[in-house]
């Protein structure tokens, strides 16, 4: 039986960004700047290691599939947070919502799947180098990677389902600038254990596993590389790895503090900043730290442009 204080709910308010409206403008310019470049970036990213055959090896396909989540999934919240600020309307539709959820969970797994996938393969470059090839051939790499685009899916797909079997309160405000899975759930009327049983079960398996193989990668790849001469080693450890560590920090970290915050209202800016960290600016700094310090992707930006001066 439906209760006296439960409505049908058409949209959701979106209020997680406190910004003075004199300030609004400003910050809609510094918030499309930072889309354009995540945009831009990952794309340039994904185009050369599609046109240039020096990048098609095992790494370089994660890569360009790490660049393809980013791009997505910053594009599953700026547009709308855009949208909202020129508009000044902070409404999302009840089925945008539930869409917004099941995207922004699906890529943020493909994430750290990608980010473990990645360790995998460094570890391997790192600790059996002449038997690189041999090990990650282009058939392990679609075991590795299918199966995960498939679990994302199973994942995302289950928890936005569990969402749309409940029913909400009259309240539909949401203290953040996209549809938050946890936010959503506190407007809820109806009982949501299973709810939140699924997520901390599915949290730990899709969040923590991943998390604690990339650690257990990382400490055999240092383990191996103590066995040589520590100068050579630690060189070799940060010109391989580097870039990749940079994005775990960056990813992780991010994560890590979100959840450390306290579950106060004073929280609320805290959180919606960290939440702005891993979804807009993890995905825009991704693409320049694999580029600045990476000797193959300045190549391949010199080739495919000089290649293209000469055709025309």
């Amino acid at each position: 039986m439906t209760g006296s204080n439960e409505t049908v709910i058409s949209q959701f308010l979106l209020l997680g960004l406190p910004i003075p409206p004199e300030h609004q403008h400003l910050f809609y310019a510094l918030f499309l700047a930072m889309y354009l470049t995540t945009v831009l970036g990952n794309l340039i990213i994904i185009i050369l290691i599609l046109l240039d055959s020096h990048l098609h090896t095992p790494m370089y396909l994660f890569l360009s599939n790490l660049s393809f989540s980013d791009l997505c999934f910053s594009s599953v919240t700026m547009p709308k947070l855009l949208q909202n600020m020129q508009t000044l309307d902070p409404s999302i539709p009840y089925t945008g919502c539930l869409t917004q959820i099941y995207f922004l969970m699906f890529f943020g797994d493909m994430e750290s799947f990608l980010l473990m996938v990645m360790a995998y393969d460094r570890y391997v470059a790192i600790c059996f180098p002449l038997h690189y090839t041999s090990i990650m051939s282009p058939k392990l790499c679609a075991c590795l990677l299918l199966p995960l685009w498939m679990l994302a899916t199973v994942n995302a797909m289950m928890h936005t389902l569990l969402l749309a079997r409940l029913s909400f309160c009259e309240n539909n405000v949401i203290l953040h600038f996209f549809c938050d899975i946890l936010a959503l759930l506190k407007l809820a009327c109806t009982d949501t254990y299973i709810n939140e049983l699924m997520i901390l079960i599915m949290s730990g398996l899709i969040g923590i596993v991943p998390f604690l193989l990339i650690v257990m990668s990382y400490a055999r790849i240092v383990f191996s590389i103590l066995k040589g001469p520590s100068t050579q080693g630690i060189h070799k450890l940060f010109s391989t790895c580097g870039s990749h560590l940079s994005v775990v920090s960056l990813f992780y970290g991010t994560i890590i503090g979100l959840f450390l915050c306290p579950s106060s209202n004073n929280s609320t800016v805290k959180e919606t900043t960290m939440a702005m960290m891993y979804t807009v600016v993890t995905p825009m700094l991704n693409p320049f730290i694999y580029s600045l310090r990476n000797r193959d992707i300045k190549g391949a930006l010199i080739r495919v442009i000089f290649n293209k001066k000469i055709s025309l």
